[in-house]
């Protein structure tokens, strides 16, 4: 069976961006959401993947990728992923034995920035980066689902907040 393993992190500075060797921007669209489980089709590089990830125990979950036609996940994007839609660019570093990724999030969730690194098993030792802060792993308020949730519920709030500003300013 196929399993994630991976580890994620905030980041500390931006020296790592020295060392990037790649970047690619990616469109994520979820299709479903439930119980910790998630559907989700990917664009990156003109390739389309369909996945579906289980729940995550500890550091560890199910997931399943298969290759689409990109034309698929265009029309999947388009008209099932409405207000959620996850727009980075995904940097590639390689550091010690292991390729690290950090994603820089533009649209919905711009201005934030994390790092993930895969691993072969849940004790492989893992080299950490000067670059790297604390560690989020399982830490429900970094779920991409929950940051979006968040936006969603800030943005909703902007023009009421808009509505007040008018009005004061139209005091004498």
């Amino acid at each position: 069976m196929p399993l994630e393993i991976e580890r994620r992190f905030l980041l500390a500075n931006d020296s790592w961006r020295a060392m990037v060797l790649h970047s690619a921007p990616l469109k994520d669209g979820i299709l479903a959401l439930d119980n910790r489980r998630k559907v989700r089709v990917r664009i990156q590089d003109e390739q389309a993947t369909l996945t579906i990830k289980g729940p995550r125990i500890g550091i560890v979950r199910d997931e399943f990728e298969y290759e689409i036609p990109l034309s698929d996940a265009r029309a999947l994007l388009a008209r099932h992923c409405s207000g959620r839609i996850i727009e980075k660019t995904r940097h590639y570093i390689f550091y010690g034995e292991h390729e690290w990724h950090i994603d820089e999030f533009r649209g919905l969730l711009d201005g934030i920035s994390l790092a993930e690194v895969e691993l072969q098993t849940e004790s492989t030792p893992l080299d950490v980066p000067t670059w790297i802060g604390r560690e989020i792993t399982g830490i429900a308020k970094y779920r991409q689902s929950t940051m979006i949730k968040a936006r969603l519920r800030a943005l909703s709030k902007v023009p009421a907040i808009c509505a007040k500003i008018d009005a004061l300013e139209k005091l004498p």
